[in-house]
């Protein structure tokens, strides 16, 4: 029994912290490429489709991701079944990321950017933002305040962790 309670607290925890990363995820605008939100519908979780969601049909679910990431089925996830877990579930929202980023900036059509067609609507907006006083120029304060600004502003969006990348979106 305490091994099924200890399953059934992993398994929450897994969801729980699958749902946090999805809703920083969705803070960060991750709407506009497919519901980055929560992962599952409602009616994935609703299963006899009643329009209600109860506890054990939350609880099936859960049993459901936990046997998932229990790739060799001993009733426990090892730290390597949860790294591997974890980085599909980055893969994916990686993924979904890069679709959005083309559907956004691919202008002419061919699925793929090019460096004009990442700075076409960037470039000049971007300079602005760090030009803080308008002079033509980005001094160190101003580079510096815009870092301090952007790093905030991801720790914010992505709970607490700053990371790095390409600042195009």
């Amino acid at each position: 029994m305490s091994n099924m309670i200890r399953i059934t607290g992993l398994a929450a925890a897994i969801t729980l912290g699958a749902i946090s990363a999805g809703q920083a995820e969705s803070h960060k605008g991750g709407g506009h490429h497919g519901g980055m939100g929560l992962q599952h519908s409602f009616e994935e979780l609703d299963t006899d489709g009643d329009g209600r969601i109860t506890p054990e049909e939350m609880a099936g679910h859960m049993q459901a991701r936990f046997e998932g990431a229990d790739s060799d089925g001993d009733g426990v996830l090892s730290h390597e079944e949860l790294v591997t877990r974890m980085m599909e579930r980055q893969a994916e929202r990686i993924s979904a990321y890069a679709d959005h980023m083309i559907e956004r900036h691919d202008a002419d059509g061919d699925g793929k950017l090019s460096m004009e067609e990442m700075r076409a609507d960037r470039q000049h907006g971007m300079f602005e933002r760090f030009d803080a006083d308008g002079d033509g120029v980005i001094s160190r304060e101003e580079f510096d305040a815009m870092q301090t600004r952007r790093g905030q502003h991801r720790g914010m969006m992505q709970g607490g962790t700053q990371g790095g990348g390409m600042a195009t979106e």
